[in-house]
């Protein structure tokens, strides 16, 4: 048995079936990656799985070298509290591609029990109740562009081949091993293509609920590198790691599911999006300049938002687009009907960016937001007076610190993210001040991390 289990009973007997001997209990930390601890798999379905397990509460404020920049709630004066694992039996996973493993995801409950501020399973799960609040049921789909490189970290290619099925064929062996891997941990393969840089591919992952999207997300990650390794090679989701190539971004789809069970953006007419949907972009494009930081939270990730680069620069809204930052597809009772946010980069935290486009997004049908025109055409060279997006990391926190965006995330969590967005400024300053360029310090400092 492979996939995700519902509860306690089928991960156990999933593990029995698959010959389990370690259960990874794992929790995203802020920068995305997956943390937590190895338990024998008897102990795990004897104890653990109801007793949970500790972990410092210093994961959440880290930077992505596992430095600790000052933060206001988790330092040397608090002393770094443990913050205590309560494992989701629902989301048990067996491993294909490293036999004799699954994992659970767990959520971060503090000293008192109650959900922890600073964890983004927690900031998630606040934004998915609000959602609910308002009758409706978020889908999250995402897709993530990476580069595949040698050990010394170069591409695997130093040519374009966008989409062919006839060049790079000596890589197919690691990306079939890719996409058999993230199926065998239950993430829905869509397909895969290279993308339109030298050594860069995309995998597609089917919709989920929210919560559920984020943990195949950071898995997802999490499963290419180690495939990628196991091949002799290295993956990095790195967003701008060559100042000439391609960035690699994280486009998040969402759709609303209402009462009735049906995709609340189901109804438009051809090309042209519903209220609901209308209202749900109004939001987006809101707080979009907010949502720069979430999306790209280091000196690097803003250098992918330049003309041309197939990230978008302005703050818009189109149909099949791929120009603007919300790009629509709305036809006539589709059930497939969706917004696409295209800013983010692959190393955001999928927790905290779905996080911030369902802030958004409900804040839109609250208050009914309008989304005003629609963009057409090259949004880059004919932008009008559409808002330009932050394009530096200063700009980036600027923007999103004290922003209603940032209250809607809770104030001790924005607080926290936006000091450690900070701690990268002098840092960039001093090791690659051009805003253009990426060096080897940068590449150095991400490429390995992200």
């Amino acid at each position: 048995m492979s996939g995700i289990s519902d509860s306690i009973e089928s991960f156990r007997a999933a593990a029995a079936e698959a010959d389990i001997h370690t259960v990874e209990v794992a929790v995203p930390d802020t920068q995305g990656h997956l943390r937590g601890k190895r338990v024998p798999a008897k102990r795990f379905l004897e104890n653990t799985f109801e007793s949970g397990a500790n972990i410092a509460d210093a994961m959440f404020v880290f930077d992505m070298q596992n430095d600790l920049p000052d933060n206001e709630f988790v330092n040397m004066d608090t002393g770094y509290l443990d913050a205590h694992l309560v494992p989701d039996n629902s989301t048990g996973r067996i491993f294909s591609h490293r036999p004799g493993y699954g994992l659970v995801f767990a959520d971060a409950v503090n000293e008192h029990g109650d959900p922890h501020p600073l964890a983004p399973r927690s900031v998630l799960a606040a934004q998915i109740e609000r959602c609910r609040a308002a009758g409706l049921e978020p889908v999250v789909a995402t897709e993530l562009e990476f580069f595949l490189c040698n050990p010394d970290w170069t591409p695997v290619q130093a040519h374009i081949q966008y989409s062919s099925l006839t060049d790079g064929m000596e890589f197919e062996a690691v990306l079939a091993d890719m996409r058999s891997a993230l199926l065998g941990a239950g993430i829905e393969v869509e397909g895969s293509n290279a993308e339109y840089g030298a050594g860069q591919f995309e995998i597609n992952a089917g919709p989920a609920d929210a919560m559920t999207a984020a943990d195949n997300t950071v898995l997802f990650k999490s499963i290419v590198k180690q495939v990628a390794m196991q091949h002799g090679y290295k993956a990095t989701f790195m967003p701008k790691p060559w100042a000439e190539q391609s960035g690699s971004g994280m486009h998040v789809h969402t759709s609303l599911t209402s009462a009735d069970g049906k995709n609340a953006f189901g109804d438009c007419s051809e090309g042209e999006p519903n209220d609901v949907m209308r209202a749900w972009m109004g939001g987006l494009l809101e707080h979009a300049e907010a949502m720069t930081l979430l999306g790209a939270p280091t000196s690097n990730g803003p250098k992918r938002i330049r003309p041309y680069t197939f990230a978008p620069t302005h703050v818009c809204w189109g149909l099949d687009n791929r120009t603007v930052l919300a790009r629509c597809i709305a036809e006539s009772g589709s059930s497939a009907n969706r917004v696409e946010f295209r800013s983010a980069g692959a190393d955001a935290n999928p927790y905290l960016i779905i996080a911030g486009i369902l802030a958004a997004g409900t804040d839109g049908i609250e208050r009914n937001l309008d989304p005003g025109a629609m963009g057409s055409g090259d949004m880059y060279g004919n932008p009008g007076d559409c808002t330009a997006l932050p394009t530096d990391l200063p700009g980036a926190i600027a923007a999103f610190e004290g922003s209603e965006l940032a209250s809607r995330l809770g104030d001790t969590f924005s607080r926290s993210y936006v000091s450690i967005a900070q701690a990268e400024l002098p840092l960039a300053a001093e090791n690659n001040p051009d805003p253009d360029d990426v060096n080897d310090w940068e590449r150095e400092r991400f490429i390995e991390h992200c």
